[in-house]
């Protein structure tokens, strides 16, 4: 955190005053270093992680040059998942809220484009989207970004990863050649460089060093004889170390699906979450894991960036990343907040190179470590929560105080007994104790929010 006033910038009077609201007061180091040049109108590349204030950064920057009357298409972020969009979408609504009129819609793959086809017939100023869908929209006539004067690339490293390129060139090919582009990445790699030769000009480079402060992260490293092995292992270190929140990091989709199918058998309350989930199935992991209804989820590092997921008590590698900068970024789920946390990170006499590219990058000696005692006295951590979902959402005008209403009018469930409220377009979630699950669902299926029947299930 810099020591740098926001208000120090030559920022719009209706944004620092809601910036003052919102409790902001200094900048982060990248908005304290990033913010100046993208008021200026300079096309930016920034190195930046998760959680280091980026999207304030060039959010501020779009704000603050917007024309609310002119209502057209005039800023597009790009994301490389729909989680992410929707979390930077949700940011920009709450930097903008003092500014009247303001329209921003989000365009995802993985979601029914109908309504996004409707809503682009009434207009937008901010368009934050996945690049699939965006250039769908793009050739279809649907989107027009002939008055566009900002383009974002947030995540530009992920985007390359997932196969996004023939995409990103098709939308930039749609954009005006006179706009300011601002890109962010997390690393830098040759792929990025040449990139940006072809989409910036004259562009000041940031980079802003990992944010998060892995000091506070216990890190241990198992060695096992072979693959055969490494299940056998994290199923032990799990009923060691998992806590109630645990995440565990797989190199690809297949083995993710695996290991949480595995420790599900071993009675483990674990989801996954990869990219050949179906988008409803994604968000429905997303909000147990979240809530805390479900204590395990094995992600792969493409689907697990960018979640708006607070910090776990246990982060396992089954197996190496490919390099420091994953391999951080992966770790720093735990010891947030000032938090204290633990890594355990599983290898094979194979993963020699992989070694060596952590000991380099990290500027540690890893020392394997002998794996705990089998102990037949251990047993999985369960969930204290489950989660309902209810068949109506902000389409029907639902808010998460009338969920509450709903669940707590009778006196026989109190605020105590819910955990989080998740709004969707035609779904919410709420979080509910498992000793109380059958009544809420009964309290649910009785009564009226909104004065009309919503009906619900558990996850």
């Amino acid at each position: 955190m810099s020591n740098t006033a926001f208000s120090t910038l030559a920022l719009p009077a209706a944004l620092l005053g809601n910036l003052a609201d919102l409790g902001y007061s200094s900048m982060t180091d990248i908005q304290a270093q990033a913010l100046p040049e993208i008021l200026a109108g300079k096309d930016v590349i920034a190195r930046a992680k998760t959680g280091s204030g980026k999207t304030a950064a060039f959010g501020l920057g779009l704000l603050a040059k917007l024309d609310v009357k002119y209502f057209r298409v005039q800023s597009l972020v790009l994301c490389p998942t729909r989680e992410l969009a929707d979390q930077v979408a949700a940011e920009l609504r709450k930097l903008a809220r003092s500014i009247h009129n303001i329209k921003i819609l989000t365009l995802c793959g993985g979601v029914p484009i109908g309504p996004q086809i409707g809503s682009l017939e009434h207009g937008a100023h901010i368009i934050v989207g996945t690049p699939g869908r965006v250039i769908d929209h793009l050739e279809k006539g649907r989107l027009s970004l002939v008055d566009l004067t900002t383009l974002v690339l947030d995540e530009a490293d992920r985007m390359l990863e997932m196969g996004f390129s023939a995409d990103l060139d098709a939308v930039i090919a749609k954009a005006p050649a006179q706009r300011q582009t601002l890109l962010f990445s997390a690393t830098y790699p040759d792929a990025i460089a040449k990139l940006s030769e072809r989409l910036l000009t004259a562009p000041v480079q940031i980079t802003v060093e990992q944010q998060h402060n892995t000091s506070s992260i216990e890190q241990l490293f198992f060695q096992v004889t072979d693959n055969n092995t490494r299940l056998d292992a994290l199923h032990q270190l799990l009923l060691n170390y998992q806590g109630q929140s645990s995440m565990v990091f797989c190199n690809t989709k297949r083995e993710t699906q695996d290991v949480a199918d595995a420790l599900h058998a071993f009675g483990f309350s674990v989801l996954a979450l990869h990219g050949d989930m179906e988008q409803k199935d994604r968000d429905q992991t997303l909000v147990q894991f979240a809530n805390g209804s479900a204590c395990i989820l094995v992600a792969t590092d493409v689907a697990a960036r960018g979640l708006d997921i607070s910090s776990v008590d246990a982060v396992f590698n089954y197996q190496l990343a490919h390099d420091a900068d994953t391999h951080t970024h992966r770790i720093g789920r735990t010891g947030r907040a000032g938090q204290s946390g633990i890594a355990l990170s599983i290898f094979t006499a194979s993963d020699a190179g992989k070694l060596v590219t952590l000991e380099d990058g990290l500027g540690v000696a890893i020392t394997p470590k002998p794996l705990p005692p089998a102990n037949a006295a251990l047993t999985p951590a369960k969930p204290t929560l489950a989660t309902l979902q209810l068949d109506g959402g902000k389409k029907h005008k639902i808010r998460a105080g009338d969920i509450v209403g709903a669940l707590t009018a009778s006196k026989q469930l109190t605020n105590d007994d819910l955990g989080k409220i998740q709004l969707h377009d035609i779904w919410s979630f709420v979080a509910v104790k498992r000793s109380k699950v059958k009544l809420a669902l009964q309290l649910l299926q009785q009564g009226k929010i909104k004065g009309k029947s919503i009906r619900a299930r558990m996850l």
